[in-house]
């Protein structure tokens, strides 16, 4: 499978690793649909790939509305006549310890980060089953797959996103659906992902991470690049991207 041609359906693509990722697959010769809630943004973004020669559009969207996780399924195949890949991205990460009672922000990250997922995943399973192959790709966390203090409940979500994952590759392989996954486990990208957190102490034990080690969201852009790239019969499913530089 060449990520030429592909149709990718890309979730929190305003910004940060969405927006990267949607200009290198679409630099590869993806046909790529954004969606988040900022819809100036996305304007611009397809502005500026279609500027680049590439092929994209976009359609607004929350990912907690199930509704409008299928418009921009819908959108992908009235644009670009099917569907291959979605890149399951959006997320919010207000990090702070349990004993702060940030209840609403265990909420909001239970809804955009997991439901969001879900949603994401129903809007493109009836298709990936009919046509017996698809993709779909997700952003977890390092904070997936170890527990960290101060991110139990964002930590949470993304075990979730790993089991989720897993169990969906396995059931697919026993059904004969042919559907790939791969789930990223980023480290410190600098993203606005940052502006999420509320709780004074633990931003600042953020910042001061991601000043140090930080690096850019088109490593994360690669990995996607990579794991589309591989033929059907390859399915890539697990990669932890840490900077050189974080312990």
């Amino acid at each position: 499978m060449t990520v030429e041609n592909k149709v990718v359906v890309i979730t929190g693509a305003s910004s940060g690793i969405g927006e990267a990722t949607a200009k290198l697959l679409a630099s590869k010769g993806a046909k790529v649909v954004l969606g988040a809630r900022r819809e100036g943004r996305l304007q611009e973004i397809v502005d500026d790939i279609k500027k680049d020669g590439g092929k994209a559009a976009y359609h607004v969207t929350d990912v907690t509305v199930p509704e409008q996780v299928k418009a921009l399924v819908q959108t992908a195949k009235d644009e670009f006549g099917g569907l291959d890949v979605i890149f399951n991205n959006a997320g919010i990460m207000p990090t702070s310890p349990i004993s702060a009672l940030h209840t609403d922000e265990w909420d909001q990250m239970i809804d955009i980060n997991l439901k969001g997922v879900l949603n994401g995943v129903a809007a493109v399973m009836p298709d990936f089953v009919s046509q017996k192959h698809g993709h779909i790709i997700t952003t977890s966390s390092v904070a997936g797959i170890k527990s960290f203090p101060g991110a139990g409940v964002y930590g949470a979500t993304k075990f979730a996103v790993r089991n989720l994952m897993e169990v969906i590759r396995t059931e697919s392989a026993q059904e004969g659906t042919n559907i790939r996954t791969s789930t990223l486990y980023p480290a410190a990208i600098n993203t606005e992902l940052l502006n999420t957190i509320t709780d004074k102490d633990a931003r600042n034990g953020m910042d001061q991470l991601y000043d140090a080690v930080g690096i850019a969201p088109i490593s994360i852009a690669r990995v996607v690049n990579f794991a589309i790239d591989q033929p059907e019969e390859v399915n890539v499913n697990e990669f932890t991207i840490y900077p050189t530089k974080q312990a």
